[in-house]
């Protein structure tokens, strides 16, 4: 008997012990709840058109929230599958419930089934162009899943990608546009985030030697550093050209202006997490970082000041 077969042997004899309370718990969990507060995105739209207190418009967007939240559990459930060989080689992963034989894999396709059915039955109280976009965000995760996360860059894209449809999302529920911008702010935003949690990956396999995807054995420490700091400086930039584009559309208002003050020094105190290689999951460290939690809420503020006063 393999090691491979003797050890999905001890993990179905350990699962058929434990009965269907611990699966069901473990099918949540890899649903990855708290990955969550990445699609609050859905929300910039109506927020950056000062619609955020229109109740109908807050109404299509938290639908958004609840059916892109569904939808993306969905694609976690597919790539903890996939990647489960993987994740038993590594050494925090190995305790995901798909990886430790809580959960099996037909489990996990089907249960992803359910939370894409359920995301796409909730996209239809909003608008049927929200429906496109979810398709759209699954079809393409479902291609980085099966092949396309060995393609380096090609790889990046794609995750950042999540964050771009994620904002689109939101717009096309409210039926709001999104300023050119903006958008190039949420795009590089997320490549900045994507290559800092690579560049923590390939800072954990050289520390470790822990096994990594085949596409990260072709990026060096060096490289992920020069996207992701490119991306900061493209982001910043970015956002200083729509903050200033706020100021004219608003006559009279210098809060857009003053947001740049907290959203920049984010920006750079995130970087020191990313420059430590300890970037590995974003939604992580802006649950635990309190400056970075005061500073996020001080640009929300000053956003809210020059749409609302």
């Amino acid at each position: 008997m393999s090691e491979t077969t003797e050890r999905a042997d001890v993990s179905g004899r350990a699962f058929s012990g434990k009965g269907p309370l611990p699966m069901l718990f473990g099918v949540l969990k890899t649903a990855r709840p708290r990955q969550w507060v990445k699609n609050v995105l859905v929300f910039a739209a109506p927020f950056t058109a000062g619609q955020i207190a229109n109740l109908g418009v807050l109404v299509d967007a938290s639908i958004a929230f609840v059916a892109f939240s569904l939808v993306a559990s969905s694609v976690y459930l597919i790539n903890d599958a996939v990647d489960v060989e993987a994740d038993r080689a590594h050494p925090t992963k190995r305790n995901r419930p798909i990886a430790a034989g809580i959960v099996t894999i037909p489990v996990a396709y089907a249960s992803a089934a359910v939370f894409f059915l359920a995301g796409v039955g909730v996209s239809f109280l909003a608008d049927w162009r929200l429906l496109i976009v979810l398709v759209v965000y699954e079809a393409i995760q479902l291609a980085y899943c099966f092949g396309l996360k060995h393609q380096p860059v090609i790889d990046l894209a794609i995750v950042g990608s999540g964050f771009l449809m994620r904002l689109v999302a939101g717009g096309v529920a409210t039926g709001i546009s999104l300023s050119q911008w903006f958008l190039l702010v949420t795009a590089f935003g997320s490549l900045f985030m994507v290559a800092g949690k690579r560049f923590a990956e390939v800072m954990l396999y050289e520390r470790t030697g822990a096994k990594i995807r085949s596409s990260l054995k072709k990026y060096s420490a060096s490289y992920l550093r020069f996207v992701w700091a490119t991306s900061a400086a493209i982001l910043i930039m970015s956002y200083c050209l729509w903050a200033f584009e706020q100021q004219q559309r608003v006559p009279g208002t210098v809060w857009s202006v003053i947001s740049i003050v907290p959203f920049v020094i984010a920006v750079l105190r995130y970087a020191v997490d990313v420059d430590c290689g300890n970037a590995g999951e974003p939604e992580e460290i802006a649950l635990r970082d309190r400056v970075l939690q005061v500073l996020g809420a001080a640009w929300v503020v000053t956003l809210a000041c020059s749409y609302y006063l």
